[in-house]
């Protein structure tokens, strides 16, 4: 998968504008037909419906799918077979991004499905498919190779025992920080935190340069910035 910076001008992955193949897996055919609708709604292609773990990863390898759209909890084992099949997918199909949605707040499956890899991923709540722009949004971010973590799970991983990581940034640096991890632009930053963009870019290289990330055409510094949060 791709980590170079700046295919944006803010390094934020590429830019998503082609219809995007998905594959959507819930053992809830109401929410998966749902979620299908809505990516047909916004010009996306849905190239496979799973109902189980099993079938996901068979129409992953079929279908060429750029991002797969995965429950965490689903059949055969009615546990965390959909995350592990998602974590399958990112080990051996490193092309297909993975959002996982999560009916319950579960910060250990974001920090397994990440790995040392922070790019084309994405956990976010079920409640999240609600905001339908909000949701697409995330989809296509993710599928460019960005992040999409969702708030509350940021907050927990902000305000906890990983917080030793970030002690170097100021507070205003680590709230820029966490909404970088839920995928947030610049100028989505500034709106939120009321500030101007140039004032959002000035606390995004200084989070960079606190957090020595190199600047270089091989890494996507925000990404890697997320792995900072994340603890790795």
């Amino acid at each position: 998968m791709a980590t170079t910076d700046a295919t944006t001008p803010e390094g934020e992955g590429e830019d998503v504008s082609r219809a995007l193949r998905v594959v959507v897996a819930d053992d809830s055919a109401l929410l998966r037909e749902g979620i299908a609708s809505l990516l047909e709604d916004a010009g996306h292609t849905v190239v496979g419906r799973s109902g189980d773990a099993d079938d996901l990863l068979l129409k992953v390898r079929s279908y060429a799918a750029d991002i797969a759209i995965v429950d965490v909890k689903m059949p055969p084992g009615n546990a965390d077979d959909g995350l592990v099949a998602a974590a399958e997918i990112r080990r051996t199909h490193p092309s297909v991004s993975v959002l996982v949605l999560s009916q319950h707040l579960e910060p250990a499956y974001m920090l397994e499905l990440v790995g040392n890899d922070a790019s084309g991923v994405g956990y976010l709540l079920k409640d999240r498919v609600r905001d339908v722009a909000e949701f697409v949004d995330a989809v296509e971010r993710v599928a460019g190779g960005g992040t999409a973590f969702d708030p509350e799970v940021v907050k927990i991983l902000v305000g906890g025992h990983r917080r030793s990581v970030l002690d170097e940034l100021t507070e205003r640096e680590r709230d820029v920080l966490a909404l970088i991890a839920e995928g947030r632009s610049n100028r989505a930053i500034g709106r939120q935190l009321f500030v101007s963009p140039r004032a959002v870019e000035r606390h995004v290289q200084a989070i960079f340069q606190k957090l020595s990330l190199p600047d270089t055409e091989d890494h996507n510094r925000r990404v890697l910035a997320v792995l900072a949060l994340l603890g790795h």
